[in-house]
């Protein structure tokens, strides 16, 4: 089976959605009856092929961006030249010029859409790009989504609900494996519940305005407890965040550790007692990072969003989930989770094995492997194991 994955860009290139192409392509491009390209663009410089862990990459080259659009006229042609040679065309959504390109190709094949977020802030573009991308998903066999309230959430998938399917996203095998080796770590010290440590805050993401971090700052700012927060990523918002830091005088117990790589993040996650998530808009459709945290042990305060954010943490179980934009109820989560050493930990522990029965690489692909395998009853899995059935939207 031949497949082309589409998407706008591609590892090095860091983002939550690249992140899932690319454990996709690598998933899929191990099985040896599955052939796998992908294409996408460049943000601006000439295209070029490549290999990464075994994945041909085609970057189409581009003008620059636009819009947070690549503009890439040889994106179009490039589309149609590997598309004639794919069995299933795999475009990851929103993408205004991966739909574009598949309705000028005369593609006849399979399509499958995996829809990950809502196009939100860009609302006067979408008069634009919604009579494409309403055409693109009528012709879609299937619509992928990773959470049934990424689907129900949506302002633009409830005329193609018969056609989509759950497929749960997932934490890399490496930061599994490294959770693990955490957790171990932190049993051997036996920590005392009493011993009077300020407990450890994180979060990791882009300082823009959907991830809610100026509300995070001012819960943070209310908080009894003792506490340190640590503010892994960056943005656009960075200076206005330090600057309330600042007024709200609470600059001495709030670190920004600025952009960080995959060794220094696991690092940051090793020493974290809570994990915040506070989104305030439906932009955040899953919240990748959420897997990451819980993989770690580590229990999850997030926000209660029509998406599929309040679906990978539980409310109670695994964290806390809050109202979007909700300052007080944010403070309490913080301080409950503070205060709370046992129960804490308890959660951790849930939101660990919570990952291991949903949420690992090979289930994705197991996934996304029977959905392929429907659109293309000839073909079959190389192997005996045992299928993993992916969700239906009620």
């Amino acid at each position: 089976m031949r497949i082309l994955q589409v998407n706008k860009l591609y590892y090095p290139e860091i983002g939550g959605i690249e992140k899932v192409v690319q454990q996709i392509a690598e998933g899929l491009s191990e099985r040896s009856n599955i052939n796998v390209d992908v294409l996408v663009c460049q943000k601006k410089r000439r295209g070029t092929v490549e290999q990464i862990n075994g994945v041909t990459i085609h970057r189409t080259g581009s003008f620059g961006v636009l819009a947070s659009m690549p503009i890439s006229l040889s994106f179009l042609w490039q589309f149609r030249k590997l598309a004639k040679q794919a069995d299933i065309v795999n475009c990851h959504m929103p993408f205004p010029l991966g739909d574009l390109a598949f309705l000028l190709s005369g593609y006849k094949g399979k399509l499958v859409a995996f829809w990950h977020s809502d196009v939100v802030r860009q609302k006067r573009l979408m008069y634009l790009y919604k009579p494409i991308m309403s055409r693109f998903l009528k012709k879609a066999d299937v619509i992928l989504v990773s959470a049934e309230g990424t689907a129900k959430g949506s302002s633009y998938l409830s005329p193609y609900l018969n056609k989509c399917r759950i497929v749960p996203l997932a934490v890399e095998d490496e930061v599994l494996i490294a959770g693990q080796e955490s957790m171990k770590e932190r049993k051997a010290q036996k920590p005392d519940s009493s011993d009077g440590r300020k407990a450890q805050v994180l979060f990791i993401g882009r300082l823009v305005s959907y991830k809610g971090c100026d509300v995070l700052l001012e819960a943070f700012g209310k908080m009894k407890q003792p506490a340190h927060l640590s503010i892994v990523g960056t943005g656009e918002l960075e200076e206005n965040l330090k600057r309330k830091c600042r007024k709200l005088g609470i600059d001495e117990s709030v670190s920004f550790c600025g952009s960080a790589t995959e060794a220094q993040k696991r690092e940051k996650l090793a020493q974290s007692d809570i994990f915040v998530l506070p989104s305030v808009e439906r932009s955040e459709a899953f919240g990748l990072v959420q897997l990451e945290a819980m993989a770690y042990g580590i229990p999850v305060i997030n926000t209660n969003l029509p998406s599929g954010v309040p679906e990978v943490s539980i409310h109670g179980e695994t964290g806390l989930t809050v109202q979007p934009g909700d300052i007080d109820g944010l403070a309490s989560a913080l301080d409950w989770m503070a205060e709370h050493t046992d129960e804490r930990r308890q959660m951790g522990l849930a939101a660990r094995k919570r990952v291991e029965e949903k949420y690992t690489q090979a289930m994705m692909i197991k996934n996304i492997i029977n959905i392929y395998s429907e659109l293309i009853p000839q073909f079959r899995q190389a192997d005996d194991e045992d299928s993993v059935n992916s969700g239906e939207i009620a």
